[in-house]
């Protein structure tokens, strides 16, 4: 039986530099990995990458941060690409870039619709494609989609729809990379107290997703925290190797398949 752990491993991350991203960057320095690729897609979170790269570095790690907008498959392979040049093939890709919309169907746009589709869905695929193509064998591959693929729901269809398509993509590269002991997931996080969440939610909303969960109470702010979903990730990528090809909803009870 393969052995997995964090020690010693070469780590990408697509949107690595805050959030969610940055907390899973500084928690694998801090398990012992030895190189940590750091994406971020633009100016914007060009200090926040920063940032974390010199956290990963204080915890013992090497750390790069890449700038780009990965939503063509040449942008993606210019990352992986990158990634390898600088610290070798990984061992471990985690992707947590999306992008969140709350519309009515009636009022998205086709523009709208195309630049979802492209950041949730396209990105999704060719990150998976690279990181097949360059994994070391006895990898792992988790990527971040949403709670709201378990739930019943108005307003999210081109945000929950166009992350959709991950579950199938996550089978079919679990299938594909298996021979090569390379695992395979999803997790889906419930509404996380990030600015991903705040953006767009009215005040109502918000008090309506902070207690949704059986487990409000027990939470911060009564969202989920990163902190709560990094060690699903950490535990996903080693000694949860076996769990493949599987969308795992991880939210306090917020919702469930």
């Amino acid at each position: 039986m393969a052995t997995h752990s964090i020690k010693g491993k070469t780590v990408i991350i697509g949107g690595g530099a805050k959030n969610l991203g940055g907390l899973i960057a500084r928690d694998f320095a801090a398990n012992g990995a030895k190189a940590v690729a750091i994406h971020y897609n633009s100016p914007a979170t060009k200090a926040d990458a920063e940032a974390t790269v010199a956290a990963v570095k204080a915890a013992g790690a090497e750390a790069a941060a890449f700038q780009a907008d990965l939503t063509t498959a040449g942008a993606m392979e210019k990352l992986f690409a990158d990634a390898v040049a600088a610290f070798g093939k990984p061992d471990i890709a985690i992707n947590t870039v999306g992008k969140v919309l709350k519309k009515p169907i009636l009022d998205i746009s086709e523009a709208e619709y195309d630049e979802m589709s492209a950041v949730n869905a396209k990105t999704a695929f060719f990150f998976l494609k690279e990181a097949g193509r360059h994994l070391n064998d006895n990898g792992a591959i988790v990527t971040l989609v949403t709670s709201l693929l378990g739930a019943f729901t108005p307003f999210y269809s081109s945000y929950a729809g166009t992350k959709a398509p991950v579950e199938h993509f996550t089978r079919a590269a679990a299938k594909e990379f298996g021979d090569r002991g390379i695992s395979v997931t999803a997790i889906g996080p419930g509404p996380m107290d990030t600015s991903f969440f705040y953006g767009q939610e009215s005040a109502d909303a918000q008090a309506y997703h902070k207690s949704a969960a059986a487990l409000s109470k027990f939470s911060k702010t009564g969202l989920t925290d990163i902190e709560d979903i990094a060690p699903y990730i950490r535990f996903l990528v080693t000694e949860g190797w076996w769990m493949t090809g599987q969308t795992i909803l991880v939210n306090g009870g917020y919702t469930t398949k």
